[in-house]
């Protein structure tokens, strides 16, 4: 049985490689992205309950900083923005009571939002304390809940139901359809 390759054959084979390549190496690039714990812009807001909700959450590339927004008595709307220090310390002293039982991130969620520093802690523990603090945190089933119940940001959302469509165990789909495990070329020879 005789064999040819042709020059065509040749070139769609490299393009091919080249279009997978450069297909995997944009998937790893974002999964090493989605793994680091971004920076976050938040705004925080106080409820009439006294209680605190994340209302907008952005990923930044500068410090983590947020704006604490409260109504007073007569109306009045007040603003201030923590610095990424003040995030930390609040985070870091919140992220203590939780390990001595005595935060609300240690139990169910009791409606919406909750204090200030376990709102921060919540919405972006990782990022001010680190991998293994935000990892520590994720393994929590509690803070989960709470997480949610403080968090009514669209980014966070959109962020949630991106996570448990990947956990799903679903089959990774390729950029033409395929499935990973599926081959993509045809059964026949070159030029047979």
């Amino acid at each position: 049985m005789k064999h040819t390759i042709s020059a065509q054959n040749v070139i769609m084979g490299t393009v091919g490689i080249a279009v997978l390549s450069a297909l995997s190496g944009c998937q790893s690039s974002q999964n090493e992205q989605e793994q680091a714990p971004a920076n976050k812009f938040l705004v925080v807001e106080q409820q009439p309950s006294g209680k605190y909700v994340v209302v907008e959450e952005v990923p930044t590339t500068g410090p983590s900083h947020a704006i604490i927004r409260s109504t007073d008595e007569n109306g009045t709307v007040h603003e201030r923005v923590m610095s990424e220090a003040e995030l930390k310390e609040l985070a870091d002293q919140e992220y203590k009571k939780m390990q001595e039982g005595k935060s609300e991130l240690n139990s169910e969620p009791r409606g919406e939002g909750m204090g200030l520093g376990g709102t921060i802690l919540a919405a972006a523990g990782g990022a001010l304390l680190g991998n293994m603090i935000g990892n520590a945190l994720m393994n929590n089933s509690n803070f989960r809940k709470n997480q949610d119940a403080s968090n009514k940001s669209a980014y966070h959302r959109s962020a949630n139901q991106s996570g448990s469509k990947s956990s799903s165990g679903s089959t990774k789909k390729s950029f033409f359809g395929n499935s990973g495990s599926k081959s993509f070329g045809s059964s026949s020879s070159f030029g047979g």
